[in-house]
């Protein structure tokens, strides 16, 4: 039989998406409401009342604390008190009795926001266990109330538990699983966490987006407030708080997300499920093409990713790159906010950025990031290949603002690859075409099959994701032999050299050869993330600057002057050797989008225990090599069985657009 709850709102807070979903099925629709203002019971993992005012207040609901200096009675009470005519009966007092439960108030502080002192009351009897009056049904009758004080709702009358309707109350979501272990409707009492009365929204708190701009000299972190709300330090996890750095910003309210109705969600319930890819946190699972139905809505969330990269805000960054790789995999248009609710690693935050975009055709934050002189310098000094992020920010703070600055301020402080970076600036910008990467590719395979035949090599990267222009090439070679790819980069990039293909070499490692081409060790799970040991070393890799030797005047130009110039544009070409016995690993580590590899490295540490990067797979146990490519045939065959192996159902390299 089915147990009466009251109406029931579920909080999102700290419940992953697959969880909630299970939730709200074996919950249902009655009791479960999707307008909290509709709800007996606020349901949520909430461990405190700081953190449950907090919340409301993310609902839009502002509250203040009940202070009830009387017991609370149920509608049964109410009636004998009509139903007695006893002057004894008639407004009977509470205090000055010693038979009616005495009042206890605690004082706390609230540490959000700017919140009054908050009152907290408990009540005990003093000749008995302590028993909530919220059940004045369990021992003598209950005194009555004034007849200002609303009339009370009993929620469940075989339990005759009341719960006044002209508050909100805030209970842990172990009184629902308890209460369907028990098989009954257990009393709040001791799962409650916060009873408030809901107030007016502080005048302190415009309904207008209006940006505060607080300056200071190379401090700028272009932020949505919604994110100092929903990443409130106090309350989230030390994963969460590593790393997060305060500065002055210039900041923007959020979008107010607006209340959603009952009816609303109804009409929701009518749009497309949800695929079954989508209910799992690993974007390694799910396929994520190319291009997605709402490109134009992830632009915008690209672009808030891209500030948090410039501000060196590793939380921002991971957060929206989890979001942008869900919604990419979504194979429907967004037409509503509850497919955001619904979506991995998506929450308030997003469908309010959804909410706004889809109601206005911008969003602020946005148009913030694109009129802020201090970002668009951030991102000019980025693009600088060797100077990244960190280095970006350095150079800003010492007070450089175009590149003209660096080259006659800073030159002889720049490391050699990163005066090159400078030097080929607006060539290394310009996309190479699919055509050009392939002939790179090719011309690379030529030369190492002329030095030892018998290579194979993946073209990787964006080019194997589908893109139709990428900003490096990226190509992974083996060999069956693995003598053969014991210390040949060399070899290979001095020929390459030699003829004029490469012109500069930026960046060489054999450290692999130099490991006896084994898979990086792992030492346990002391390392904390499981991404450490991973990094350059890795593999054996030269980072190139290429230019293709071949152009249609070139004899006419060397007839005239010997020493013409070459007119091709310099490209950024990655030269990987992997050996035999690990290339499947070293294919899928250069084919996948940035979030597909971060998830995928994830995957094999939470689900497998096992230590996965481009030159293998490790037990993080005991630090073995694990043999995941145990199969005859070519590359692709190597890939597919890694795949299989790590028990992953195979993804097209165009279904792993994860961005």
């Amino acid at each position: 039989m089915a147990l009466n709850f009251p109406r029931i709102f579920l909080l999102k807070h700290r419940i992953p998406a697959r969880e909630r979903l299970e939730l709200e099925a074996a919950i249902g629709a009655p009791p479960l409401v999707w307008a909290i203002r509709e709800a007996q019971v606020v349901l949520g993992v909430v461990p405190t009342k700081e953190r449950a005012e907090f919340e409301l207040r993310k609902e839009k609901v502002w509250t203040e604390e009940v202070t009830r200096h009387e017991p609370v009675v149920t509608g049964a009470t109410r009636k004998r008190k009509r139903k007695d005519a006893s002057p004894a009966t008639k407004h009977r007092r509470v205090r000055g009795r010693e038979d009616v439960a005495a009042t206890e108030i605690i004082t706390i502080d609230s540490s959000t926001e700017s919140e009054a002192e908050s009152i907290v009351e408990r009540t005990s009897h003093p000749s008995q266990t302590s028993k909530p009056t919220s059940w004045p049904n369990e021992g003598a009758k209950g005194p009555t109330l004034p007849e200002d004080v609303p009339s009370p709702v009993t929620i469940n009358e075989e339990e005759t538990e009341l719960v006044r309707d002209d508050t909100i109350k805030v209970v842990k979501l172990d009184w629902y699983r308890d209460s369907v272990t028990a098989g009954r409707v257990l009393p709040i009492t001791k799962y409650l966490v916060y009873e408030g009365r809901e107030t007016p929204r502080p005048q302190s708190e415009p309904d207008a987006p209006k940006p505060t701009t607080i300056p200071r000299p190379g401090k700028l972190l272009l932020r949505a407030k919604a994110d100092a709300l929903y990443f409130d330090k106090s309350n989230v996890s030390k994963n969460w708080n590593h790393g997060h750095k305060s500065s002055e910003v210039s900041v923007t309210r959020p979008t107010h997300l607006l209340h959603q109705t009952t009816s609303e969600h109804e009409q929701a319930s009518k749009l497309p499920p949800i695929p079954d890819f989508l209910h799992t946190r690993y974007s390694c699972q799910r396929p994520t093409p190319l291009h997605s139905p709402n490109d134009p809505f992830l632009r915008q969330l690209k672009k808030i990713k891209q500030a948090r990269i410039l501000n060196d805000d590793k939380n921002g960054v991971r957060a929206y790159s989890t979001a942008i790789a869900s919604i990419a995999a979504y194979p429907y248009t967004l037409t509503s906010v509850e497919e955001i609710f619904h979506l991995p690693g998506c929450g308030d935050k997003y469908a309010a950025v959804f909410r706004e975009w889809k109601e206005t055709g911008r969003v602020q934050e946005v148009d913030l990031i694109d009129a802020d002189p201090r970002m668009q310098v951030l991102n000019e000094f980025w693009n600088i290949w060797g100077v990244g992020d960190k280095g970006a920010l350095s150079l800003y703070n010492k007070g450089y603002r175009t590149l003209d600055d660096i080259v006659e301020q800073e030159w002889n402080q720049l490391s050699r690859v990163q005066q090159i970076g400078l030097k080929y600036y607006d060539e290394f910008l310009q996309k190479i075409p699919r055509a050009e990467v392939e002939v790179i590719g090719s011309k690379i395979l030529e030369y190492a099959n002329k030095l030892h035949k018998g290579f194979e090599m993946v073209i990787a990267g964006g080019y194997r994701r589908g893109n139709m222009e990428c900003g490096d090439v990226d190509v992974v070679l083996s060999h069956p032999d693995e003598k053969a790819t014991l210390f040949f980069l060399p070899d290979l990039t001095s020929k390459l050299e030699q003829h004029g293909w490469i012109t500069m070499n930026l960046i060489e490692s054999v450290k692999n050869s130099e490991r006896g081409q084994e898979p990086v060790s792992w030492k346990g799970n002391s390392e904390g993330t499981g991404l450490a040991g991973g990094g350059f070393d890795t593999l054996d890799k030269s980072y190139v600057v290429w230019q293709d030797q071949n152009w249609p005047t070139k004899e006419a130009d060397l007839a005239r002057n010997p020493k013409a110039k070459n007119p091709n544009v310099h490209r950024r070409v990655d030269i990987i050797i992997s050996p035999w016995k690990t290339a499947g690993c070293a294919v899928i580590g250069w084919s996948g989008g940035t979030t597909f590899e971060r998830d995928l490295r994830w995957y094999c540490k939470y689900e497998k225990k096992w230590k996965f990067d481009s030159s293998g797979v490790r037990n993080r146990a005991d630090g073995r090599w694990v043999d995941v490519e145990d199969c005859p045939g070519n590359l692709l065959a190597k890939e597919k069985r890694a795949f299989e192996r790590l028990g992953l159902i195979w993804r097209e390299p165009t279904e792993r657009c994860t961005g």
